[in-house]
């Protein structure tokens, strides 16, 4: 069950994906790109402060327990956002997050196979090496 709530979490965030960069490119284009990552992150700590407050402060305390690495999630997220502001108007969202989803899912190969950063181990086999030249052939068709 946890499984399948899992995966519409991620259906969802998906979904969420796609709209904030819609969003964040029409923000940009009016904006500009600095302007569109401060929008859309004070938004964002209005909301999760909002969110901190309903549930006394979750377990925030637990930060400190943190690798230093993962804390720089922040300023990853200031990149993703300006990058994505900058591309939608340009290539389109289709284009950009197809470009975006395949750079994820490249990366999180080479984390997964080598258990970096804290990923989990899953070393690349035949069937996802296979994939991943489909996921290729498939980038091709949508960005030519």
């Amino acid at each position: 069950m946890h499984t399948v709530f899992a995966a519409l979490a991620a259906l969802v965030g998906g979904i969420a994906i796609s709209l904030q960069s819609l969003f964040s490119g029409v923000i940009g284009k009016q904006a500009g790109i600095l302007g569109s990552v401060f929008i859309i992150h004070v938004g964002g700590l209005i909301l999760s402060g909002l969110l901190l407050l309903l549930l006394r402060g979750g377990s925030l305390a637990g930060w400190r327990g943190v690798p230093w690495y993962a804390l720089c999630a922040g300023f990853i997220g200031v990149v993703i956002v300006a990058c994505v502001s900058y591309a939608v108007p340009r290539l389109g969202l289709a284009t950009t997050l197809t470009l975006t989803i395949v750079a994820q899912l490249v990366l999180g190969t080479i984390l997964d196979h080598f258990g970096l950063l804290g990923a989990i181990h899953r070393p690349l086999d035949v069937s996802r090496a296979v994939g991943m030249v489909v996921l290729f052939l498939g980038t091709w068709l949508i960005v030519r």
